[in-house]
């Protein structure tokens, strides 16, 4: 996708990450059972889970699927941190359920971001996000090894979100 600000597009679908990124890769356990992720592959796909963490999201589709545009934002006013994005791949499998998206040109990074759910086969439920990402404006060049501590405390707040979000009664 040609709007993308990386070359290595789908570089979450793949092992190993690509080469000279910062590497993220969090698994959160969500609960048991069918019912568990397909709950939470319907709040992911649907951006709940991020607008559920507290997380501004516009985008030009409700479900995520490649091409589909995406707009993260954190903060208020001219604090409001905007990061443009793309889905350049979902996947929606038996056990598996999620997508990928990828930083566009004004994104504070480059890189790429996954978000899935998977049903193990002890009937577990996790959530994985993987990412590989570094800085692409000076804000997260200023930010040097905080941006990473920031993005890991970010993922385990979106599972813990997701987790809430699937285990509702």
């Amino acid at each position: 996708m040609r709007d993308l600000n990386y070359p290595e597009e789908g570089g979450t679908r793949r092992t190993p990450l690509p080469p000279g990124y910062h590497h993220l890769r969090e698994e959160l356990p969500l609960g048991h059972g069918r019912a568990v992720l397909t709950a939470a592959g319907e709040a992911i796909t649907t951006f709940r889970m991020h607008r559920a963490a507290g997380t501004k999201i516009r985008s030009d589709a409700p479900r995520a699927a490649p091409g589909v545009h995406v707009e993260v934002s954190l903060g208020f006013g001219p604090l409001r941190l905007r990061a443009p994005c793309t889905v350049v791949w979902t996947v929606a499998e038996e056990n598996r359920v999620g997508f990928g998206y990828g930083a566009r040109q004004g994104h504070p990074e480059c890189g790429e971001e996954s978000f899935v759910a998977e049903l193990r086969a002890d009937g577990s439920v996790w959530f994985t996000v993987t990412a590989f990402s570094r800085p692409a404006r000076t804000i997260t060049r200023l930010g040097g090894p905080l941006v990473p501590v920031f993005q890991r405390q970010y993922v385990r707040h979106l599972g813990r979100t997701l987790r809430r979000l699937v285990n509702r009664p």
